[in-house]
C-alpha cells in the first residue's frame, strides 16, 4: 500500500508556486483520507439522507477539475464523466460496480490535464471559456483559489467520512 505524501509549499514561495502548492496539498489530503480502505468502505455514506461518500467525493472532484481546467480555462468541449442531465448528482450515486481503481485513475488523469492546461496560462490570464451557468470568464488565479477552497471544504467532509468508516482522524 502506498502512503500519500503531503507537502506544504515553502513559506517564502512566489505566488504561483504557493497557490499551486496549496492546491496540490489539498489534492494529496483527499487521497490520504481514502488510503487503505476497501471499495465498500469508500462507498460508505455519511448519514441518511446524504449520499456523500469518499469515493463520491473523489468522483466529484474529477468532475470539478474537468469543469474548471478544461471547459472554463481552455474552452475544451468535454462532456461529464459521471453525471448527466437525468442524474445531475451522478458522481455520488455509486453502485457495487463502481471501483476505487477507476475513480482514482480518472481523478488523477483530470489532475494531470489540469496541470498541463494551467501551465499554459499566467495567473492574470483570462480563461478561454466561460462558466456554463453564469457566462463569466475567470483568470487563472481565481480558478486556482476556488479549487483550493473546493478541496478544503470537501476535505472537511472527508475527515468526517473517514472517521465514520474506521475511526481514523487526523489533521
Amino acid at each position: 500500500m502506498t502512503t500519500t505524501e503531503r507537502h506544504e509549499p515553502a513559506t517564502d514561495a512566489d505566488e504561483r508556486t504557493m497557490l499551486e502548492g496549496w492546491l496540490d496539498y489539498h489534492r494529496q489530503t483527499l487521497a490520504w483520507k481514502c488510503e487503505g480502505l476497501t471499495d465498500a468502505q469508500l462507498r460508505t455514506q455519511a448519514v441518511e439522507p446524504s449520499e456523500l461518500s469518499l469515493m463520491g467525493l473523489v468522483r466529484h472532484m474529477a468532475e470539478v477539475e474537468r469543469s474548471w481546467f478544461r471547459r472554463v480555462l481552455t474552452d475544451e468541449t468535454v462532456g461529464p464523466i459521471y453525471y448527466s442531465d437525468a442524474d445531475p448528482d451522478g458522481e455520488f450515486h455509486l453502485t457495487d460496480a463502481d471501483t476505487w481503481e477507476e475513480a482514482y485513475a480518472t481523478w488523477q488523469a483530470e489532475i494531470e490535464t489540469a496541470r498541463r492546461n494551467a501551465a499554459r496560462f499566467g495567473l492574470d490570464d483570462t480563461s478561454e471559456g466561460k462558466h456554463r451557468r453564469t457566462g463569466e470568464r475567470f483568470n487563472l488565479r481565481w480558478i486556482v483559489t476556488h479549487m483550493i477552497e473546493e478541496y478544503a471544504r470537501h476535505n472537511g467532509h472527508a475527515d468526517l467520512l473517514r472517521e465514520r468508516v474506521d475511526g481514523a482522524t487526523g489533521e
